[in-house]
């Protein structure tokens, strides 16, 4: 008899260590459908679109659009379940049920997050991901100049179903054509007529296609579906304008999960010109970039000229250079366009034969680095090209980067094997939008943005090394950006600044990055936090958090 019972003894003693029984996995995943069901409009197999470590699909839906590989490591925290929903409602039962049961979500629309924040938590365990890639639907109103594109379709696939509909109508997003609608939007979007246009949070110069003057009003995005705290579906008029005013460029993750914009289209001419001019160091490359510098925010708006830096072998001993390509896109015809870099930039050399003559959707394709041919058909696929291990860094400039300090970061860009860093002009329309319009700040006296990237192939490579090499990088360049604070953009997530610690992190903490992305606008983005999600629940590494409780009812 004692031996029976010591034997039950180790038995237990053995079942309660076992990571089968205390993971809370299984109980929360029952407990979560069972919520569902109750929570849902009608009968619906939820257990369908639900995903555990279990499922011989998990790591495949987890990598799916995960852009940064760092995180798909075995040791990356990986969430309790994956869930995918396949219409609002869904979106809705799953926030009444996460905060019944206490469930902290990640909400992910295309992966493309940097420190991979959308479907990975160092600071809270377990978790679970509600991944929006099934929520894809674009209407298009060519009458109306306008889109409705929900949250898990990407910038490409919109691209594509404007072009379907016109040669003549564009949005201003990103050049990576892999981007999630809701995360991209929400982070503000720039991309290659942001000169023109601004980015895609703003078009605040224009009403259907007659260009007018700034009025104080921000149009790119007209509406938008947002499910909030509370698992209400808000569009604009029932959110109401401060909350409207956040999400678009106060970054995902804090306020809601967004489902949909309605974006304006713009107008884009039926022939514009791309190009790309390589210079190396031999070939005047210092002097060439310096120039560049001094005229790229000034340039005629149609035009947008970013500069991506490379190191390139010179010989089969092994010898590197550096080289700078000169990427633009031209809104207008080739004859027009030498026009204007023969008067503001000749030192480029641009020549009639580098230029290509194209329509605008084409030039997307080639503006996102695919093979020459590539048909536009190719972004409904959802590619990535930029698929690897990395770490990025960005800034923005306000002076000219001496020469001197150039040939500095040449050096530093040959302690690695494949660094980049990439320079992206602003000025034109972005100088004409206030600071305050939207909560992305980087506007008026911003000569050009600052990337800095160093990637690897291969996941046992020396990853510190290349992190380090990002700082010292960043540390480099330290004089010759902005101050105080020294700002960066949102969308290129970076933990160095300053993250949040947990649920209660203190509106002075979170202000050591949240200042760097939003400059002052972050106080006005910790109170429309403050109404919409006191508590909260909407969190992550770098949210925005809500005042606390002796703080508010302040003016």
């Amino acid at each position: 008899m004692v031996h029976s019972v010591s034997s039950l003894l180790s038995i237990i003693v053995v079942l309660l260590l076992s990571p089968y029984v205390i993971s809370v996995s299984i109980p929360i995943q029952d407990s979560f459908l069972k919520c569902l069901e109750r929570n849902s409009e009608s009968p619906f197999p939820f257990s369908t679109l639900l995903y555990t470590p279990k499922n011989s699909t998990f790591t495949a839906i987890l990598q799916s659009s995960a852009q940064n590989l760092r995180f798909t490591l075995p040791s990356s925290p990986k969430p309790e379940f994956i869930f995918t929903p396949l219409k609002e409602s869904h979106i809705q039962a799953v926030v009444i049920c996460s905060k019944e049961l206490g469930i902290h979500l990640r909400i992910r629309s295309g992966g493309h997050d940097y420190e991979g924040l959308s479907y990975v938590s160092e600071i809270e365990r377990p978790f679970s991901v509600v991944d929006l890639a099934k929520l894809r639907s674009i209407r298009i109103d060519i009458e109306d100049n306008s889109a409705w594109v929900q949250a898990g379709a990407t910038n490409g696939e919109l691209y594509y179903r404007i072009s379907e509909k016109s040669e003549t109508h564009g949005f201003p997003a990103g050049t990576c054509t892999s981007l999630g609608m809701a995360g991209h939007v929400s982070g503000g979007a720039y991309g290659a007529m942001l000169r023109k246009y601004g980015l895609a949070a703003d078009n605040s110069f224009f009403v259907g296609f007659k260009e007018i003057s700034f009025i104080g009003k921000s149009d790119n995005v007209i509406d938008a579906r947002i499910i909030d705290v509370r698992g209400r579906l808000l569009d604009r008029k029932s959110m109401g304008e401060d909350l409207f005013w956040a999400i678009r460029g106060g970054a995902g993750g804090s306020f809601g999960i967004l489902t949909a914009w309605k974006v304006k289209l713009v107008p884009v001419p039926s022939t514009v010109t791309v190009f790309t001019v390589a210079k190396t160091l031999e070939q005047g490359a210092n002097k060439i970039l310096y120039k560049w510098q001094q005229i790229a925010d000034k340039l005629d708006e149609d035009l947008f000229i970013r500069v991506y830096v490379q190191t390139a072998n010179t010989s089969n001993e092994g010898k590197r250079t550096i080289t700078t390509s000169y990427n633009a896109l031209f809104l207008g015809d080739a004859d027009r366009l030498l026009q204007v870099t023969e008067h503001s930039f000749p030192e480029l050399g641009l020549a009639r034969q580098d230029c290509i003559e194209t329509n605008w959707i084409n030039s997307t394709v080639y503006l996102d680095g695919f093979p020459n041919n590539t048909l536009p058909e190719v972004f409904l696929e959802r590619r990535n090209l930029l698929k690897t291990y990395f770490k990025g860094k960005s800034d923005y400039a306000r002076e000219v980067i001496p020469e001197t300090a150039l040939e500095g970061l040449w050096e530093k860009l040959f302690e690695v094997e494949s660094p980049l860093v990439i320079l992206t002009p602003y000025g034109g329309m972005m100088s004409k939008i206030p600071e305050s319009q939207t909560p992305f700040p980087h506007r008026k006296g911003t000569k050009f943005k600052i990337l800095y990237w160093s990637r690897w192939q291969d996941a046992e490579e020396n990853v510190a090394n290349h992190i380090d090499w990002t700082g010292k990088v960043y540390k480099f360049l330290a004089p010759y950006v902005s101050k105080s604070p020294r700002e960066a953009y949102v969308n290129y997530r970076d933990l160095d600044l300053g993250m949040n610690k947990n649920r209660s992190t203190s509106v002075e903490e979170a202000s050591a990055f949240g200042t760097k992305f939003f400059k002052d606008n972050f106080y006005r983005l910790v109170h429309v936090k403050t109404e919409v999600d006191p508590d909260n629940f909407f969190r992550h590494e770098q949210s925005i958090p809500p005042l606390p409780l002796h703080m508010r009812g302040r003016n």
